[in-house]
């Protein structure tokens, strides 16, 4: 197996409205994230940074990677462990620090998934989140940490 995975994206800005970068108002966030044969994100800053409320903005595409992978590392963990989960949602949120200098840093991202699993399956999943915790590859390449408050595990 390959011990390393390449990812290349591009991104193209679109916010030129004829004057450049002339000023800070003068020009918008919007921008084309693309790879090879899937569809396009349209992205933008976050409206506090001028950006377009109806793009998806670095800092949501961010969290989407560690909700994501923890999910993606949770039923992995499951499968091994014999847990069949039927359905798994998450409502993930992030908190970022902005400095006076525009500088900023995520001070720590909140997983809260939602576990459904199959009647006779166990209903504690607190170690198998963390497991999954130590397996993702977004949550293992941050530098804040990544808590999880998972909710009672309900089954089908």
């Amino acid at each position: 197996m390959n011990d390393l995975h390449r990812y290349a994206v591009g991104v193209r800005w679109t916010g030129d409205r004829g004057t450049g970068t002339d000023g800070y108002r003068s020009y918008g966030r919007d921008h084309v994230i693309s790879t090879g044969g899937r569809p396009d994100l349209l992205g933008s800053a976050d409206p506090t940074f001028r950006g377009d409320t109806d793009r998806w903005n670095p800092e949501q595409l961010l969290l989407a990677a560690l909700a994501q992978c923890h999910m993606l590392s949770f039923l992995h963990v499951c499968v091994r462990e014999g847990v069949v989960v039927t359905g798994y949602t998450d409502a993930a949120e992030a908190t970022m620090r902005v400095h006076p200098d525009g500088s900023g840093e995520f001070v720590e991202a909140v997983l809260r998934p939602r576990v459904t699993v199959a009647p006779g399956s166990p209903t504690d999943l607190d170690e198998l989140h963390h497991t999954a915790n130590g397996l993702c590859f977004i949550a293992r390449s941050v530098s804040f940490p990544v808590r999880h408050e998972p909710s009672p595990v309900t089954t089908a």
